[in-house]
């Protein structure tokens, strides 16, 4: 299977510099990066660190005047370059990185034209964004594990900072989902397939990853390690809750 070719846009103004090393290595998990773009007022104070990473990570810098002060105005420019960039017919994807809800037309748009999108965000993001594109990665969570500041959670348990959570899926909430999505296609003993199981959930919640949870795994592990079992058969692997499962 041919290599996808991304668009990667980043909203300078809304996330942080911090995160640029996650942001490549999730991109690149998926395709390869035919544009590396990044959006803001250049001349702002405000943007000052992202300058060295633009220079590290090859990103080119397109500058948008603000006119407005307090007002973000990447959104216009990048919007439009990502309309260009859709029409000229050269990438399979886009890589869209912000927290801003704004964009959650402009991503329903390019997904109109068949276009695989992938959304990077803090947990802060609005639930609109992160429901309208393929697959959505919270970077503070993933920083949050490459710091080794975050314990695996155990279910159940509150969260820290619930303004923070307020668009990831709680724990109990998201094994209540997967257990209906088992109930759904399962056979008389309750197993279902788990590639079929995964990509519905996927769908239905496409921030889902294990790391928000403080989980290092794949996401067939962090679910076995969540109350659900799992049988092998050849290459096919079914999965169901465990009988009388204590949490």
């Amino acid at each position: 299977m041919a290599e996808k070719n991304l668009a990667l846009l980043i909203d300078a103004e809304n996330i942080s510099p911090d995160y640029m090393s996650i942001i490549r290595d999730e991109a690149n998990k998926y395709g390869n990066l035919t544009y590396k773009r990044i959006y803001g007022d250049w001349a702002s104070s405000n943007l000052t660190k992202w300058r060295s990473k633009c220079i590290e990570y090859n990103l080119e810098q397109i500058q948008q005047v603000s006119y407005v002060s307090g007002k973000s105005t990447s959104d216009f420019t990048l919007v439009i370059d990502a309309m260009d960039i859709l029409y000229s017919d050269q990438v399979d994807g886009f890589v869209l990185v912000s927290s801003d809800s704004d964009f959650t037309r402009l991503v329903s748009r390019l997904r109109q034209n068949n276009k695989f999108i992938i959304g990077m965000g803090e947990s802060k993001t609005p639930l609109s964004l992160v429901n309208s594109v393929d697959l959505f990665i919270y970077l503070d969570k993933i920083k949050n594990i490459r710091d080794k500041n975050v314990k695996p959670k155990k279910r159940g348990r509150p969260a820290a900072d619930k303004k923070e959570e307020e668009s990831i899926i709680s724990l109990d909430d998201l094994i209540d989902v997967l257990t209906n999505i088992i109930s759904e296609t399962s056979d008389e003993n309750g197993w279902a397939y788990w590639s079929n199981t995964n990509n519905t959930l996927v769908r239905k919640y496409p921030g889902f990853d294990p790391r928000n949870y403080g989980f290092k795994g794949k996401a067939l592990q962090f679910f076995l390690a969540n109350g659900f079992e799992k049988r092998n058969e050849g290459l096919d692997v079914f999965i169901r809750p465990k009988a009388n499962n204590e949490q």
